[in-house]
């Protein structure tokens, strides 16, 4: 991985636990609240309508509760609702991340702390890194409903109550600041940044999307996985979010070893680039991910040099 080329890929990553076809009889087995969504489609396959929100919603706790024995899910309505595969690939990379700078080993268990950016109501990230690598998380969150939720979802379930801490964001425009405590230490940050520039490209976007699903709907569409205006557009875009988190990652250059983010549109990189260039990063690493027909971008970052990398690990 490098910030020069980025190798094309057009699977799930191979520790995904979601690259086969969903298994509809197993999830509803697990989880018959999702029975009455599913229906053989115009290929003869069992699916659901993934136009439906409410389809999306219980196809998602079936999962949850299939391949990660999550008990308990559940967001107010209209936040966002994401897909977990691409989720979960998020993760794995990440792993291979840190694995990369300690002997080719993924690190695993509690030792290993992880801050999400922008929580969501979902909780997502930190539930699937949880149960897959036993790492703790920390997640950062603007929106008290969506603290409260996120809170729930980790209260209800013993296996997370103490590997997730859920912690509210007070100033809205700042990302690491009053998140990071002065001794605290991150072996990693993740953050899926809102893309759009402008609630008008967000409306664009997901008319594109309904349309793809085929509704006839596109016009006003009813947003199948959801999201608060936050969590899909910001002024100045992606651009502008993460080099506000590039800025604000120098400030705790010792304190996180690896800083991540995802980037949606291929054209922000040379952008993004530059800007670590400036804040003199030390190593820079890039990673296509592939789910379906979108391909989104893992972009990582570290201050830290190979002396301070070894006594990082050692601690």
């Amino acid at each position: 991985m490098d910030k020069k080329a980025i190798p094309s890929k057009n699977t799930l990553h191979e520790r995904n636990r979601h690259r086969d076809r969903y298994d509809f009889n197993a999830l509803v087995k697990t989880c018959p609240e999702l029975k009455p969504f599913v229906a053989v489609n115009k290929f003869g396959d069992d699916s659901i309508d993934f136009a439906n929100p409410n389809a999306v919603k219980t196809l998602n706790k079936a999962l949850l509760q299939h391949f990660y024995h999550i008990d308990f899910w559940d967001i107010p309505d209209g936040y966002l609702c994401p897909p977990i595969p691409g989720r979960a690939d998020y993760l794995h990379y990440a792993a291979d991340l840190l694995a990369s700078t300690n002997e080719q080993q993924i690190p695993t268990g509690k030792k290993i702390k992880v801050l999400d950016i922008g929580v969501g109501a979902n909780c997502i990230y930190p539930i699937i890194g949880t149960k897959e690598y036993g790492w703790t998380f920390v997640g950062s969150e603007i929106d008290e409903i969506a603290v409260r939720a996120a809170k729930n979802i980790v209260e209800v379930n013993s296996s997370l109550k103490n590997a997730i801490t859920i912690r509210l964001q007070t100033v809205k425009s700042d990302i690491f600041k009053n998140i990071i405590n002065k001794e605290e230490h991150f072996d990693l940050t993740i953050c899926n940044p809102p893309f759009h520039a402008s609630a008008e490209e967000a409306m664009a976007g997901s008319q594109r999307k309904v349309r793809n699903l085929g509704s006839k709907n596109y016009v006003k569409p009813v947003l199948n996985f959801g999201g608060q205006h936050h969590e899909l557009w910001t002024t100045g875009g992606e651009i502008a979010f993460i080099s506000k988190m590039i800025t604000e990652s120098k400030i705790y250059s010792n304190q996180c070893f690896w800083f991540t983010t995802i980037v949606s549109k291929s054209e922000s990189l040379p952008a993004i680039y530059a800007m670590l260039d400036r804040a003199a990063a030390v190593d820079v690493r890039t990673n296509n991910m592939v789910t379906g027909n979108k391909i989104t971008r893992i972009v990582g970052w570290t201050f830290l040099n190979a002396q301070q990398q070894k006594e990082w690990r050692k601690s």
